[in-house]
């Protein structure tokens, strides 16, 4: 329980929280559904948000929609924008090499956030949006992200995962076996467990002593895999890629 309470505040952000899951405009009767909340409690906090181009309403339906006031306020001092810079062309360049999608992911309030997307070359590749957010324990770019962390601090983040809280302790046990595997070779290729026919390719990026952990990933369709560029290949172009970034971040090489 909190020691103190907001409870405008709370409201407020009850309603921006829900309006930002949703594909369409919603009515204030909508919204006041989506937030259990009464039409009254919400009324005064839509017109203060509208005011303050937080939502916005449509004059002939009457229904409010985010605005893109709060994209613009979480990109003036984003965290993230240094990585992605530095990313941004290694990412192209290995698109265009290997003809495959790449994305790279970091650590987010103990889950896996998409934060940096390049597209393949060809009309037909799988691709994983910027922004996306997926359990650590479900995904071999969470694998790669864990590696960077000891046990100790596996087993801290892992808390709040609801896969990882329902294995057993063998299934745990092997799972971080699995992580120091992961951290001895440097990389990991295995199928997807969110996505059949989906084989994931993985390299970290940064380190943990700079505060820089992502993972950069090739999510390629299996059965479409380009034959000249092996596995093998396309982990050795991943690696080269990764210390392109940290060359630009200005982080060191491991020892």
């Amino acid at each position: 329980m909190a020691q103190y309470s907001a409870p405008a505040l709370d409201k407020g952000l009850d309603i921006l929280e829900f309006l930002s899951i949703q594909a369409i405009p919603q009515s204030q009767v909508e919204i006041s559904k989506g937030v259990n909340r009464s039409s009254n409690e919400i009324y005064r906090m839509l017109l203060c948000l509208e005011e303050r181009d937080y939502v916005q309403r449509d004059l002939k339906s009457g229904k409010y929609n985010l605005s893109l006031k709060l994209y613009q306020l979480a990109h003036r001092h984003s965290p993230v924008d240094g990585l992605k810079k530095a990313a941004y062309s290694p990412m192209e360049q290995l698109s265009a090499y290997s003809r495959e999608s790449c994305h790279l992911s970091t650590l987010y309030r103990n889950k896996l956030l998409v934060v940096a997307h390049s597209r393949s070359p060809d009309p037909v590749a799988l691709s994983i949006e910027e922004g996306g957010l997926f359990h650590l324990s479900k995904t071999t770019s969470g694998r790669v992200i864990l590696s960077f962390l000891n046990e100790e601090e596996i087993l801290e983040v892992l808390k709040h995962d609801k896969y990882f809280d329902k294995m057993s302790s063998a299934q745990r046990k092997q799972y971080l076996s699995t992580i120091v595997t992961i951290r001895n070779d440097g990389y990991d290729i295995r199928e997807s467990e969110t996505t059949f026919g989906v084989t994931n390719i993985a390299v970290p990026v940064g380190r943990k002593d700079s505060g820089i952990m992502a993972s950069l990933t090739f999510s390629i369709f299996t059965a479409q895999q380009n034959k000249s560029v092996t596995f093998d290949v396309l982990v050795e172009q991943a690696r080269k890629t990764a210390t392109k970034i940290n060359r630009e971040l200005g982080v060191a090489s491991e020892a």
